[in-house]
């Protein structure tokens, strides 16, 4: 038996200082990009992470091409082309294994080329509308487009953040990165077989009653919560503005949705509206918060027996779904003063199936929730982008730019044919193409800055020196040793696949970013105590830190449709543990065929 080596005192510093972060990851009442950067910040400040270091990450080349990747990926999303192609090929006439097949084939190749967030964010709303002319839940194929946007990530360079950074450490530890498309031959491979799986037997695995409920219809069905009450002359409101009664609507929660006059409901923001004696007020609220409101405003019921008009001229409803890393996750819509700032309403909240109406605008927001918003046609844009929201339905939310979708996939054609070729070194490609994209205003100079996913910018670059000193200091290779030791004996494939599967089931419950960041070193170390070529094991992790498929806290995807499905946290392993296992066994030979061990 070997001799335990003890640690040094940076080594055992740095493990317990990422145990800690990986507990709080997992705790998940923080945000992960404040949980990296404090890390960072604590390793510099006892000394294990080196002061000139300390901000090398914000420079590295990986977390420059993700912020890139995501501003293209916002061109490619507003000239149009994508959502032209998704809707060309559904229809709600087809087969549900046709449908998915389809979708999820869109879904994967645009991964490949695009920010898989984006590309799923884009499908959502064609998905969504085949469901309802079909007549079916879209709980049966949510899940699958989830899944299938996730794999094909896979296939290329820039697919997915953990191939820029399995790609990019390649580079820093063997002198050459992986190019472009060096991860397509196996990614292709389980994207491939991963979307048959899903459209073939994938979907039967969700939960029966999932299927019985459209989560979007029922956040719709707003009866028996509407109601009218009239301003009489001794009402203390007449001759103000409407939104002078928001403060106690609120107190009570009630949203305010305009007013009728005269038989007509009064055009225009209900908050501008000034009210008159006689005036209808059309209200949305529980029965009890209407009659205390009512009461504490000097109302009186109308005891009209016609239908009561929800929406006013030139209002709409619309439905959206709250993001991880959303800024409204926490705070709720009397905290933003939704109402009253904005011009719309807050009419109820959908959270995994469930409809909430009662004390709705006191509700905290979560990841995946529907919200059901009430406003001004011309200003709901604006305000679901202000929301961080994405919408489930066009509803002319997005104004497209189809006039330009040759352009905009010519220009990031062109960027990726130099930077495969070598002609210009990738990140200066990317953001060549992003600089022309704002030229042709294909990307507003604001968008220019909504489009990069700061938080996960500030993870990465909080990471990368966090890493860098856990292999400077010999921690990588302790952690590699103590995996070789405990599986001495068994073939170098065999500890492969055990990399793979801790990877992976890492991947589930913490970020793949941080996930790749941390078992790429590791995964180094590894092959060289083997005496194996890395490559199949770094091809290991960047497969497995992009797979997780059991929980909707492992990908962003899967928590953005959650609400839109009405799943359960439990509902996703019944397909992503097959789905998890068909990879690990489709990948590996794929792997050992493509980077051989003694390549």
């Amino acid at each position: 038996m070997e001799d335990i080596v003890p640690l040094t005192l940076d080594q055992t510093l740095l493990f317990l200082l990422i145990i800690l972060l990986f507990a709080l990851l997992l705790w998940g009442r923080i945000r992960y990009d404040l949980i990296a950067f404090a890390t960072l910040v604590t390793g510099v400040i006892i000394g294990v992470v080196p002061t000139e270091s300390a901000f090398s990450g914000f420079g590295h080349s990986a977390t420059v091409i993700i912020a890139l990747v995501l501003v293209v990926s916002r061109g490619l999303s507003n000239s149009g082309a994508i959502e032209l192609i998704a809707r060309l090929v559904t229809s709600g006439s087809r087969s549900i294994s046709l449908h998915i097949g389809l979708m999820s084939g869109i879904g994967a190749a645009l991964s490949a080329v695009m920010n898989n967030v984006a590309a799923l964010a884009l499908l959502i709303p064609v998905d969504t509308e085949a469901a309802d002319k079909a007549g079916r839940s879209p709980a049966l194929t949510l899940m699958p487009l989830s899944f299938a946007t996730i794999l094909g990530g896979m296939v290329t360079l820039i697919g997915t953040p953990p191939n820029i950074v399995i790609a990019t450490f390649r580079g820093d530890a063997l002198g050459e990165p992986y190019g472009m498309f060096d991860f397509a031959a196996v990614g292709s491979v389980v994207a491939l077989v991963g979307v048959l799986f899903v459209a073939l037997f994938g979907w039967r695995l969700i939960p029966v009653e999932r299927r019985k409920h459209n989560t979007q219809q029922e956040l719709q069905d707003l009866k028996g919560y509407i109601s009218e009450a009239r301003f009489t002359a001794e009402s203390s409101a007449v001759g103000e503005p409407l939104r002078a009664l928001m403060p106690l609507a609120e107190e009570h929660d009630i949203a305010l949705l305009g007013l009728v006059r005269n038989g007509r409901r009064l055009p225009g923001s209900a908050r501008l509206q000034t009210i008159n004696a006689g005036d209808l007020l059309v209200m949305e609220g529980a029965a009890s918060s209407v009659e205390g409101f009512v009461g504490a405003a000097g109302l009186e019921f109308s005891g009209s027996q016609e239908t009561i008009e929800l929406l006013g001229e030139s209002q709409t409803l619309v439905e959206v779904v709250v993001p991880a890393g959303a800024k409204i996750i926490g705070r709720t819509a009397m905290e933003l003063r939704l109402a009253y700032r904005q011009g719309v309403t807050l009419l109820g909240i959908s959270r995994q199936g469930r409809p909430f109406r009662d004390r709705v605008r006191r509700l905290a927001f979560q990841p995946g929730d529907i919200l059901l918003l009430s406003g001004p046609e011309e200003r709901m844009a604006d305000v679901v982008a202000w929301l961080e929201c994405l919408p489930l339905a066009e509803r002319g939310l997005r104004l497209l730019q189809r006039k330009k979708a040759w352009l905009a996939i010519g220009l990031f054609a062109a960027a990726i044919t130099l930077a495969t070729t070598g002609v210009v070194y990738l990140p200066i490609a990317i953001g060549i193409a992003a600089i022309f994209y704002v030229l042709f205003g294909i990307v507003t100079p604001s968008e220019l800055y909504q489009s990069v996913e700061w938080p996960v910018i500030v993870l990465l670059g909080s990471l990368i020196p966090i890493g860098a000193a856990l292999e400077s200091t010999g921690g990588t290779a302790l952690i590699a040793e103590a995996i070789v030791n405990t599986t001495q004996g068994l073939p170098a494939i065999t500890v492969l696949i055990i990399l793979m599967v801790i990877t992976m089931t890492l991947s589930d419950v913490l970020n793949n970013v941080a996930t790749a960041v941390m078992a790429a070193p590791i995964a180094v170390n590894i092959a060289f105590t083997l005496g194996v070529s890395p490559d199949p094991f770094l091809m290991a992790v960047a497969v497995a830190a992009s797979c997780a498929f059991l929980t909707p806290i492992g990908h962003k995807n899967n928590t953005i449709i959650m609400g839109p499905g009405g799943y359960h946290f439990s509902d996703y392993w019944r397909m992503g543990l097959p789905l998890e296992i068909l990879v690990v066994a489709v990948s590996t030979p794929m792997i050992l065929l493509v980077w051989p061990l003694q390549g």
